[in-house]
């Protein structure tokens, strides 16, 4: 090999050397920048948590947004300290974003707009962790509201992960807003069963029950005639969190003391003339 290849080459490695040495130490700085800040902004969401626990006055969703906050400042200031690694100046990025702001915020519109929806859900407080509402259809009981997305739960357990713009936009049905609610029943009866009767059967199994409020009276009327049946329609009043257990465990009572009584619930039947031949 010549002499003066040889030269070159090695003066080739002593510059390019210290290069790779110092980006590789950059590159395994901002490894570990970013490593650390990932776990602090993990930690820095729920010591905020856990602080702001102590002040009664704050309930959980306002606890977990102001969290999410804190977590997402944590990263901006991890991603800018990553990038002054690279030898990116940051004060200088932050003036560009600065006069860039209009054209990012077009850009970042449904970003933005989610957040702006969930300051509007803080401030009007339509729902809080744990109610159990229905928006746009779907229905389920609020786990978490963070700075962009809100959490729902189905009542089989299943995760539903909405958009704040998606909830602040929809009609929202709140099932747990209120103490109370009513709960409404039919039952059918016969034509040939004794209507009087049966409102004494359906008054007696109600007053059995301690979760029935005795105000407002629980209502029971002919709601209809039907095709086959005479509707009974029934409405009493309970405590929000015992709506699903009067619904169920009154229509199983009611049923049984009606077949008790003699009072028969018919079902549609049908009658078939077939002309002879």
């Amino acid at each position: 090999m010549p002499e003066n290849l040889t030269e070159t080459m090695q003066e080739n490695v002593d510059t390019l050397m210290p290069l790779l040495i110092e980006h590789s130490l950059s590159l395994v700085g901002a490894v570990l920048i970013l490593i650390v800040g990932l776990w602090l902004a993990g930690r820095a969401q729920v010591w905020t948590i856990r602080a702001l626990s102590k002040t009664p006055a704050l309930d959980d969703m306002l606890r977990g947004f102001f969290g999410s906050i804190v977590r997402y400042l944590v990263l901006i200031v991890v991603v800018l300290a990553v990038l002054s690694q690279f030898g990116i100046e940051t004060t200088s990025l932050i003036a560009v974003l600065g006069t860039a702001g209009l054209a990012i915020g077009l850009a970042l519109q449904g970003t933005l707009s989610n957040i702006a929806a969930g300051v509007m859900l803080l401030i009007f407080r339509p729902f809080k962790i744990g109610h159990f509402v229905e928006i746009g259809g779907i229905s389920g009981t609020v786990k978490e509201l963070t700075l962009f997305t809100t959490e729902l739960a189905t009542p089989d357990n299943v995760q539903i992960i909405v958009p704040n713009s998606g909830v602040w936009g929809q009609p929202l049905k709140n099932y747990s807003a209120h103490a109370t609610r009513r709960v409404d029943f039919s039952f059918g009866i016969s034509y040939s069963d004794d209507i009087n009767k049966a409102f004494e059967v359906i008054k007696t199994v109600l007053a059995q029950d301690a979760r029935l409020h005795t105000t407002p009276e629980a209502v029971i009327v002919v709601g209809n005639l039907g095709d086959s049946s005479v509707d009974i329609v029934v409405r009493v009043w309970t405590d929000s969190s015992n709506y699903w257990g009067v619904k169920f465990d009154i229509t199983k009572q009611v049923k049984e003391a009606l077949d008790a009584s003699g009072i028969s619930i018919p079902f549609p039947t049908r009658t078939i003339y077939q002309a002879a031949d």
